[in-house]
């Protein structure tokens, strides 16, 4: 056998970006630079909008949430306490002076004490209820969007990228590498860029489904509690 391939080959040694095995450390900046100019660019800019957006989104709406999730200590027993010496306004001072949805659903309620019935209170307080869901909902409709929408502008890109290697393969007299690399990195760089921005949009978005369900819970418990002290008997 012939040793002299062998000792030709050194493998310790390694020039420029590359690595001990041969293979050169491309940044993934070079990466995305490299894919094709015009339409790779307009996807990969719609995308990193998506995901800038989408971080916003979450982080602005859970720590919403985390302030809404946290229970006003003692705030039914301050207005229980109130409304048995027949202090409306000092009930009402209890629940202003936090803005957490439950406080501002039960001042609406406490408002409504002594012009209209036990009944009319509590749909007061269910509308009430539902304005301040809405409230908590709010923005949560892009980040439904965005799970869907992010991996199909991706793939969108992954079929472009295809069709200009097949167009470069048809006008070029050799098949080179560089010739088709452009629109494959185009493919695959969108498909990665879809794929990242609609995961993260799709977990953030069941976690704040689910944060908003303690806060619903919440506040239908405070709302029944409150319509029992309304309903039960002075002593």
């Amino acid at each position: 056998m012939n040793l002299f391939f062998f000792l030709q080959a050194n493998p310790g040694l390694t020039t420029g970006n590359e690595t001990k095995t041969g293979v050169k450390n491309v940044p993934i900046w070079d990466i995305i630079d490299q894919s094709n100019g015009g339409i790779g660019w307009l996807i990969n800019l719609i995308l990193l909008i998506m995901l800038g957006y989408t971080v916003f989104v979450f982080v602005e709406r859970f720590l919403a949430l985390r302030k809404a999730t946290k229970e006003d200590a003692g705030l039914l027993t301050n207005i229980k306490t109130h409304l048995a010496n027949d202090n409306i306004q000092g009930a009402k001072d209890a629940c202003e002076a936090s803005d957490s949805p439950i406080s501002i659903m039960l001042a609406k309620g406490i408002s409504r004490i002594g012009s209209a019935k036990n009944e009319s209170i509590a749909a007061t307080i269910e509308n009430t209820g539902k304005f301040e869901i809405l409230r908590l909902e709010q923005r949560l409709n892009f980040l439904a969007t965005a799970a869907g929408a992010a991996p199909m502008i991706g793939f969108l890109g992954t079929t472009i990228g295809m069709v200009v290697v097949f167009i470069d393969l048809q006008n070029s007299s050799a098949l080179e590498l560089k010739t088709i690399a452009p629109g494959i990195m185009t493919a695959m760089v969108t498909t990665v860029g879809g794929l990242i921005v609609g995961i993260l949009a799709f977990m953030g978005y069941n976690f704040l489904v689910g944060q908003i369900g303690k806060v619903v819970y919440q506040m239908e418990n405070a709302a029944l509690e409150f319509m029992d002290m309304l309903n039960s008997p002075k002593k």
